[in-house]
């Protein structure tokens, strides 16, 4: 169930300039409008065509570079600047590649915001995803405020299970076997895999 939820931030199909989202709801709805129309495409894309669509929106969508940080942990305080560009990247490119993997086609799922909460750190925005099975799966996003816009920076399953605290928990063993180096790898690595793409600058 967790991968599902990970799966959730053009040229053949064009998405529209945006503005910056007015609220942390907007965002939300914003990725799943793009989840949507790459969905019902999703068959005629094929897997690297997902992702090609899909990164940009989780480029704008998420604040990927807070992410990476919590997700790292304690090693983050030694890391370059340059190195820090390089894993916020790589983890970007991972999720994008996740997307792309869990929402492959359209079935009839429902994507649904409904509502948002203050929080201490932003806003909790809450939705729900209603499977093709019409089994629903809670989903909750942690919004932090960017300049005049909102960005992702959790995930929440059930309001309980948090994406990047289990980031952290996975690359904690890579970090200490291999290094950041060896962290930027093996996210690029999963994402080839995913999308059987070449590593690019996200």
């Amino acid at each position: 169930m967790l991968a599902f939820v990970a799966g959730l931030g053009l040229s053949m199909l064009s998405y529209p300039v945006h503005a910056a989202p007015a609220s942390g709801s907007d965002t939300v709805q914003g990725l799943f409008d793009a989840l949507l129309v790459t969905m019902k495409h999703g068959r005629t894309l094929g897997q690297s065509g997902r992702f090609a669509q899909l990164a940009p929106v989780i480029r704008r969508s998420f604040d990927t570079a807070s992410m990476a940080r919590l997700s790292v942990g304690p090693t983050w305080t030694g890391l370059s600047e340059a190195q820090r560009q390089e894993v916020s990247e790589s983890i970007g490119r991972y999720m994008s590649a996740i997307y792309a993997d869990r929402f492959d086609s359209y079935e009839g799922q429902k994507l649904e915001v409904t509502g948002e909460q203050p929080v201490a750190s932003g806003v909790m925005v809450k939705s729900r995803i209603i499977k093709a099975n019409g089994e629903p799966v809670k989903v909750d996003y942690m919004m932090r405020r960017n300049g005049e816009g909102w960005l992702i920076s959790d995930v929440y399953l059930d309001s309980a299970i948090s994406e990047v605290a289990t980031r952290r928990s996975e690359f904690a063993a890579i970090l200490k076997n291999d290094g950041i180096d060896g962290l930027i790898s093996a996210l690029n690595r999963k994402a080839d895999v995913l999308t059987g793409t070449t590593a690019r600058s996200f």
